[in-house]
């Protein structure tokens, strides 16, 4: 997939692609959704981006916020070796930032990590 088509599909409303079927009942998962965990700071744009990749998947999340918690933010950089946010946990696996979640995306593989 070029990086055109990614960028008009990630921008692109559901339910308004020209070859999209008509909105219906979301689609029945049939394995189990990943647990995903993103430290976050409210005001973060790369935050917001992150978190609005997973609600368009339909993946639920816990929004960590080291912003009000210092100890959260503590727990994110042992767990994760990074000092940015967001830093982003697929079933307890360090992914890395928001760049790195779109890169996963871009090559097929979110999708596979989070179980969809």
């Amino acid at each position: 997939m070029g990086v055109i088509n990614y960028i008009k599909r990630m921008f692109t409303p559901v339910g308004l692609g020209p070859s999209e079927p008509p909105l219906s009942e979301p689609p029945q998962r049939s394995k189990i959704l990943a647990k995903v965990e993103i430290y976050t700071t409210p005001i973060c744009p790369y935050c917001i981006r992150a978190k609005a990749l997973l609600s368009q998947k339909g993946i639920p999340f816990e929004d960590i916020n080291v912003m009000v918690n210092p100890t959260k933010r503590q727990e994110m950089e042992q767990r994760s070796g990074g000092r940015t946010v967001p830093q982003i946990f697929i079933d307890g696996k360090a992914i890395g930032g928001c760049d790195e979640m779109f890169s996963l995306d871009y090559n097929d593989q979110l999708d596979t990590m989070l179980g969809i």
